[in-house]
């Protein structure tokens, strides 16, 4: 479990196919405090630790599935690119986003960014099939980052990206086109689930 709080921005090392997909990446995680088998959210993708390093930076390296790769924007990973990353939550960590399982339901859209104050607006498309889950005022996982929803009209949604979340992750970069990793509240989908026997 994880929190949508981002606590590093790693950067892509190296990738390799090998049935799968395995990923290097750059961390500034103390890497002598991460066990082999440890869950590190990714962009928003929970996925395990195989191997770990220190030279000539910290690095950990992770295995990503066929299956992962096809419902998450992972498979577009290459070096240089940056991502977001938080290690799995410990019993008594404060709780400072929301309830992340890492468990991405599909890929969202950037339909439009635009200024607002010293903010960001950004305009989200949403699968069809996952636009009933997102509410105005609920919560969403974007990229591993827990955010609130401002406005929905459809499929389409609104965050507001304060200044200190474009700087501690990698929102500062975003772009009309991207496609993000969607994790939608568990809550939401739980109650939706409720109202079918209703």
């Amino acid at each position: 479990m994880f929190t949508g709080i981002v606590t590093d921005v790693g950067r892509i090392v190296e990738t390799e196919v090998r049935g799968d997909l395995r990923v290097r990446i750059a961390t500034r995680f103390d890497v002598n405090r991460i066990d082999i088998g440890a869950s590190i959210a990714c962009d928003g993708v929970c996925l395990t630790v195989v191997a770990l390093g220190s030279e000539p930076q910290n690095w950990f390296d992770v295995e990503i599935s066929a299956e992962t790769v096809s419902k998450t924007n992972l498979g577009g990973w290459g070096p240089g690119k940056r991502v977001n990353l938080e290690r799995a939550l410990k019993v008594g960590d404060e709780l400072g986003g929301h309830i992340v399982s890492g468990h991405v339901d599909g890929l969202a859209e950037v339909v439009s960014v635009r200024p607002e104050g010293g903010s960001v607006r950004v305009t989200f498309r949403a699968p069809e099939t996952l636009a009933r889950f997102i509410a105005p005022k609920g919560s969403v996982a974007l990229n591993g980052t827990s955010l609130t929803v401002n406005e929905v009209s459809g499929p389409e949604f609104e965050v507001n990206l304060i200044p200190h979340t474009q700087e501690v992750t990698t929102w500062g970069e975003v772009a009309a086109g991207d496609k993000v990793n969607l994790e939608v509240d568990t809550m939401a989908r739980y109650v939706a689930r409720l109202r079918e026997y209703d």
